[in-house]
């Protein structure tokens, strides 16, 4: 990276328009962290959600969701159902370049909690809103807080730009603006 990690992330989200409303401090009173931090960036989810509902006893099927099985959902607090889960967005947007990877984690406040944030790469040249998927391991029902921190983005700089891009690729969550549901 050359520069220390925090500053590279503010050159980055400057120059490149990386992360899109970026927060050039950590924020922490009162509310779980979000903004930059020591090595990644912590990211906030909106007031939209889609909530995990077995109402019509479907199966789970990646190549053949039914929408049916989401609830949409607005709110600061959103409550997961115990064994259960939620779709979120982030507030940011993001703008990968092509010599950058990032890995997306939970954070340990809500880790501690029994909740846990799916591990997601945004690929080189990917942009777009996340979709981030919250689990609720516990037997309990457990509060999520919109427009707070919910996970860490790692962000790892190759030496040289990848041959194929997600972008290159038309991969099919690119550029997305919304919830997006799992697609083939």
């Amino acid at each position: 990276m050359g520069l220390k990690p925090d500053h590279w992330i503010r050159k980055m989200a400057l120059e490149h328009q990386m992360i899109e409303p970026f927060v050039d401090t950590q924020v922490r009173n009162g509310v779980i962290s979000y903004g930059v931090s020591s090595y990644g960036y912590d990211v906030r989810i909106a007031s939209h959600f889609k909530i995990f509902t077995n109402v019509f006893n479907s199966i789970v099927d990646p190549k053949n969701f039914d929408p049916r099985s989401m609830v949409d959902f607005e709110g600061d607090v959103c409550v997961i159902p115990p064994n259960s889960f939620v779709l979120a967005q982030t507030i940011e947007y993001f703008r990968i370049p092509r010599k950058v990877l990032t890995v997306c984690l939970g954070k340990s406040t809500y880790a501690r909690c029994g909740l846990i944030v799916n591990v997601t790469p945004f690929e080189p040249e990917w942009s777009g809103f996340v979709t981030l998927e919250i689990s609720n391991t516990t037997p309990l029902p457990a509060k999520i807080y919109a427009n707070e921190g919910i996970a860490q983005v790692l962000f790892f700089e190759a030496d040289e730009e990848c041959e194929i891009s997600y972008a290159d690729k038309k991969g099919k969550y690119q550029g997305q603006q919304t919830i997006v549901l799992p697609k083939v």
